[in-house]
């Protein structure tokens, strides 16, 4: 077991890496900007030092900074969460090289699945259906037009080592398409140091789906049922639930047992997310294998009971899975909305700035992740995101009406918040019918 972990992360993930290892018996060391020298995960850590002022760039990307941290206090590991380096190969390399192990998979791992090129290929020989596309990263311009007219409008751009809606762009023609290449690329490397993109045929009217699945170091895979994700603005996720109410039983098996194959081509020795489009004819198509812990990872613990960031600490550290795919249940029904900085009366802009009141909701079936409090500051360097909302039923109906009890609770003040969304949102009748697709919000206006 590891005695000390460097959390290479900030806001709620970071709080909920530690409470992690504070259940396992580790010590834990917080890195963080000037401009978070007052956030929660700062207080909660063992030791807690400044990594820079405010920007990701010179603070959370900052791999030089972090590793001689790390090697500082005599971290044994390196938890990176999500986002900022959580999908890094040369990050993931630096820890082995300096003898610190990332907690993810190795960074060959990392390295052949952001390969769209090798991760497509493979998928195919694992008979692991694909979305049309680059068959590598877009190197220029007009290769990029080549392929959209080889597969048709409308395409859509993506960050290579993109997450949470960040570095995307859909283009109907070819203008749209050379705007959005420069767009994505600015914003993937201001994002995640890494300014590559691809290109895929854009798919309408499809649902998104996502299988949570972990591996070890002895060959074992298991998938612990889906996410739906169709929830969507801009193609960043507002709301996820799990089980789907779009899969049956043999389905959720097919894209289950598809994920497992996928990540058994891979060698994959963490918990991942394998990302799935599903059509109206219920044909999925794999989009892309996200390698570390997800934002909406809670949806998946609330219906099986498993801890994923522990047992993710604990595979790196060398166990074996303290499971098996027939130990793996899904009770009931789990749904989160997330919680955002954000007014959703003026198209969602960010509103950072000061917290005056913040009191989370309670009550059987609630659980609140977050590292905001009364006081402290939003920044407006980082993510918006103040806290994540999930409520857990008998039944998907019960789990909805939880989740409006717990918006109604919730008390935040200062801020514009994403509630009312929310709250419109679980009484919205197409939603409550569970027969929706990523277009949702652009076919119904929620707030008028």
């Amino acid at each position: 077991m590891f005695k000390k972990i460097l959390i290479a992360n900030r806001g709620e993930i970071a709080v909920r890496i530690i409470r992690a290892c504070n259940e396992l018996g580790i010590s834990t060391v917080a890195v963080y900007s000037e401009a978070d020298k007052n956030s929660l995960h700062v207080k909660l850590a063992d030791e807690s030092y400044c990594i820079g002022k405010s920007s990701p760039k010179d603070t959370y990307l900052n791999i030089n900074n972090i590793i001689n941290i790390a090697i500082h206090t005599k971290a044994e590991a390196i938890h990176p969460g999500y986002g900022f380096l959580s999908e890094n190969t040369g990050f993931a390399k630096a820890c082995e090289e300096f003898n610190i192990c990332f907690i993810g998979p190795n960074y060959t791992i990392i390295e052949k699945l952001g390969d769209k090129s090798n991760a497509k290929e493979t998928m195919k020989k694992a008979n692991v259906p694909i979305v049309p596309g680059s068959d590598d990263e877009i190197k220029d311009v007009d290769e990029s037009v080549k392929v959209a007219e080889k597969i048709g409008y409308p395409v859509i751009v993506k960050a290579s080592a993109g997450g949470g809606g960040k570095g995307m762009r859909v283009a109907g023609n070819k203008d749209e398409l050379i705007n959005a290449i420069r767009e994505c690329e600015k914003e993937a490397g201001s994002y995640f140091g890494n300014s590559a993109v691809y290109l895929e045929k854009y798919l309408d009217h499809t649902r998104h789906v996502e299988i949570q699945v972990i591996g070890d170091n002895y060959g074992n895979v298991v998938y612990l049922g889906e996410r739906d994700c169709t929830i969507q603005r801009r193609h960043q996720k507002l709301v996820e639930e799990s089980p789907s109410p779009a899969l049956n039983e043999s389905l959720r098996k097919s894209m289950g047992e598809a994920a497992v194959n996928a990540s058994k081509a891979f060698k994959y020795n963490s918990v991942g997310t394998v990302e799935f489009l599903l059509n109206e004819d219920n044909n999925f198509y794999f989009m892309e294998m996200n390698t570390r812990i997800q934002v909406e990872h809670g949806v998946t613990e609330m219906v099986t009971g498993i801890d994923l960031i522990k047992e993710q600490i604990l595979v790196s550290c060398g166990n074996k899975l303290s499971f098996l795919q027939d130990d793996i249940k899904s009770n009931g029904c789990a749904i989160e909305c997330r919680i955002n900085a954000e007014d959703p009366y003026n198209n969602f802009m960010p509103c950072p700035g000061q917290i005056d009141e913040y009191i989370a909701s309670g009550g059987i079936g609630i659980r609140v992740d977050s590292a905001a409090y009364s006081g402290y500051i939003i920044p407006p360097f980082y993510d918006s995101m103040i806290s994540k909302l999930v409520s857990w039923g008998r039944n998907r109906e019960e789990a909805i009406e939880r989740m409006k009890r717990a918006l109604d609770e919730f008390i935040i003040c200062g801020v514009s918040t994403t509630i009312p969304f929310h709250r419109k949102l679980m009484d919205n009748k197409i939603f409550r019918s569970g027969d929706f697709d990523t277009g949702f919000l652009e076919y119904y206006k929620i707030l008028e």
